[in-house]
């Protein structure tokens, strides 16, 4: 099973890091819209690497589908055709009062620039004219010196993240592949996940297309009692935190679990956010995430995405490990696929 990992330093470190991380074995790159700009570090990534790197993801309800499909034309080209372009929503309060822009039918505009970032990114390839006239943009206007070259590469892949039925069925829908969001079980993904994803694809007239899932996972890794007890302090409060939002109820409700969400958003608003891991015990947290040796959280990766998809992207919240244990998971999620 191929493994993608984190790009997770200030962009002045990218390089170093991204060379760390190639050495490890690792199989691809991926940032997430944090701190820092989402698509300047992987600039970066691909002159110091020979890796295939990827937005995990970008947000997309802020950016148009032009400025998302030149950022990703020129990456497929910096890399040599190793860029994906992943993009998600976020949730209103980020939208409207971090970015300072519109949220309004969040699943419909999903699934309009994707599909518009994906025409555009098409048309730059055959060196045609786009033709896109969506609900909430419009792109048929590309005079010849706006059109980049095409790549020998082709289009880089639009995939996006989702976690309800709709949102979901609008990826199966539009994009090439689902970012299968961190905080999710095999029996939200078995029973919810995928039937949306086959609806979407199928209403759309899909299946015959490829599709890939990407999974992405919260692991606390260890060979010491130290190490793992470090590690599971950042990936619990992590799992924590997604379990307050209320986007993530249903994954908790399939479980039986589902009073946990509102009790921890209730610790949220009065700012007691040291107490939310105490209410994260070692049930829900391996309902979510995985913990214990490279080899054992190789095990549980495998086990719970077995049929789904072959290829991960770990996250290790919180964590800075050293460069043999991060390498001895790389190596025992490779030795899965014997």
């Amino acid at each position: 099973m191929r493994i993608d990992l984190q790009i997770d330093v200030t962009i002045e470190h990218t390089v170093e890091r991204a060379r760390w991380l190639q050495e490890t074995g690792v199989d691809g790159l991926f940032t997430f819209e944090g701190r820092h700009d989402v698509f300047l570090p992987l600039a970066l990534a691909t002159q110091a690497t020979g890796l295939p790197v990827m937005t995990n993801v970008a947000i997309a309800l802020p950016r148009s589908p032009l400025h998302l499909a030149h950022a990703a034309h020129d990456l497929q080209v910096l890399s040599g055709g190793r860029f994906a372009l992943g993009l998600g929503s976020q949730v209103r309060t980020h939208i409207e009062r971090r970015y300072g822009a519109v949220w309004d039918r969040p699943v419909a505009r999903m699934g309009e620039t994707v599909g518009a970032t994906r025409e555009i990114l098409a048309a730059w390839h055959e060196q045609r004219r786009p033709t896109w006239q969506g609900e909430f943009s419009r792109h048929d206007f590309m005079p010849p010196m706006f059109c980049p070259e095409p790549t020998p590469w082709g289009p880089p892949p639009v995939l996006m993240g989702g976690l309800g039925p709709k949102m979901t069925a609008t990826a199966g829908a539009t994009a090439d592949g689902l970012l299968l969001m961190p905080f999710n079980s095999r029996e939200h993904l078995l029973e919810r996940t995928l039937p949306a994803v086959h609806d979407g694809r199928e209403r759309a007239g899909r299946t015959d297309e490829p599709f890939e899932f990407v999974p992405q996972v919260i692991a606390a890794v260890g060979e010491t009692d130290e190490e793992l007890t470090t590690s599971l302090a950042g990936a619990r409060s992590l799992v924590a935190f997604y379990a307050s939002t209320p986007a993530y109820r249903s994954v908790l409700e399939l479980a039986g679990l589902g009073e946990l969400q509102p009790r921890l958003a209730e610790l949220v608003r009065e700012g007691r956010t040291d107490e939310m891991t105490a209410l994260v015990d070692d049930d829900v947290y391996d309902l979510i995430a995985v913990r214990g040796t490279p080899e054992e959280c190789a095990k549980l990766i495998g086990a719970k995405f077995a049929g789904i998809g072959d290829r991960a992207c770990v996250y290790f919240p919180g964590q800075r490990h050293r460069q043999e244990l991060v390498a001895a998971l790389v190596g025992a999620m490779h030795g899965l696929d014997s």
